[in-house]
């Protein structure tokens, strides 16, 4: 009798531990599965994809040749720039592209082919080095085709003769290095370049004194920050961004 009733209790008790512990269960898998929040409320996402919003962000940048896009302390310049002094230049107009885990700063052009220079382009680079007689020439971009980033070619030059339409003493009274230029092709075999033409000639200039940006008046340039007056073969688009 006693030991029936035991097992009979027993019998009773039984299912109330069965439910207590699978609920002890259920308690335990949700708790696992429970991720933490911060007190703020917002779930931080991964570092990765913080890198990627950046980078999305900053692709969207828009860019004209000569434009300063960052400087050799911060970056590697990449395709489609050059560099003059401590600043990277953009090279070509297109979308700037910020690699952070490399450390490169480039801009894309809008297609992947590069074009081929011709005779009769009309190209847009920088002053490299000037000689007596001669600009030596780093073409960056050719105009049409989107002004796309293309294969270098090598220094081009534009001789004295080849400056303007008049008589053209000193090279040095026409360019500075540095200055982004837009001039057309000659020939292809030793790349000889004109600016003689009106819409050719320097598009941008910095202060060959404090580095200041150059503004036009009449067919001078005065500096923006010291007031220092320089000579040049202005191209009609100066300082417009027009290629």
């Amino acid at each position: 009798m006693i030991k029936g009733s035991g097992e009979g209790s027993e019998s009773v008790r039984s299912p109330k531990g069965t439910e207590r512990t699978v609920a002890k269960e259920m308690k335990v898998e949700v708790a696992a599965k429970m991720v933490k929040v911060p007190r703020s409320g917002i779930v931080k996402p991964p570092e990765k994809v913080i890198e990627e919003d950046i980078m999305d962000e900053e692709e969207m940048t828009f860019v004209m040749p000569g434009d300063i896009i960052g400087t050799t302390e911060e970056f590697n310049p990449g395709i489609g720039t050059f560099t003059h002094v401590a600043d990277i230049h953009a090279a070509s107009t297109g979308v700037l592209k910020i690699d952070r885990k490399a450390r490169i700063i480039s801009v894309s052009p809008s297609t992947k082919y590069p074009p081929t220079i011709a005779v009769g382009d009309i190209v847009v680079g920088s002053i490299a080095s000037l000689r007596e007689s001669v600009a030596l020439v780093e073409i960056a971009a050719i105009k049409g085709e989107g002004e796309r980033e293309f294969q270098k070619v090598g220094t081009a030059a534009v001789h004295v003769s080849n400056v303007k339409d008049s008589y053209c003493k000193r090279i040095d009274e026409e360019f500075a290095v540095g200055d982004i230029i837009k001039a057309k092709v000659l020939n292809t075999e030793n790349m000889r370049l004109s600016t003689a033409e009106k819409e050719l000639g320097v598009m941008k200039a910095q202060c060959s004194n404090c580095r200041g940006v150059m503004i036009k008046e009449d067919n001078k340039l005065k500096c923006s920050e010291c007031g220092r007056v320089e000579g040049r073969k202005l191209s009609s688009d100066y300082g417009t961004g027009i290629v």
